[in-house]
């Protein structure tokens, strides 16, 4: 988390910004779209400071350092296959106390069919090393 705090009129001109989800003082919360477009433009290799203010943002108000840690971050998940989703709504240890909206009641769905369908093809590849039909490769 960046040392910067934001402002009231800094978190106004922020949230004004189609690409963000949310604000406060301490964190800004960016939408999906904003952040697979990031990536896009990243493999053209346009500098992240440039992304950024094609976007719409002032940098002078993110910080660079808060810009490159971002896309550092967002480049890393991509890599590793990961959804670019925000996790830290699932990991507060909150309750949610409203009723879910459609869409995500089908993304938490989705989710967990995924997580499930890899289960799955863990627990086959498990059964055939047990069966020993799969020889496992060790260094």
């Amino acid at each position: 988390m960046s040392k910067i705090l934001f402002n009231e009129k800094q978190m106004k001109i922020l949230e004004k910004n189609n690409n963000v989800k949310a604000v406060s003082t301490k964190c800004i919360t960016y939408t999906n779209s904003f952040k697979n477009e990031f990536i896009t433009k990243s493999e053209k290799v346009i500098l992240p400071r440039r992304i950024f203010e094609e976007a719409g943002f002032d940098v002078e108000i993110l910080g660079m350092k808060r810009v490159e840690v971002s896309a550092g971050r967002w480049r890393t998940k991509y890599k590793k296959g990961e959804l670019l989703d925000d996790s830290r709504k699932g990991n507060s240890g909150r309750t949610l106390n409203r009723e879910l909206s459609s869409d995500e009641i089908i993304a938490r769905l989705q989710a967990k069919n995924k997580l499930l369908e890899a289960e799955n093809e863990l627990l086959k590849k498990a059964e055939l090393i047990e069966r020993g039909l799969i020889i496992k490769i060790t260094d």
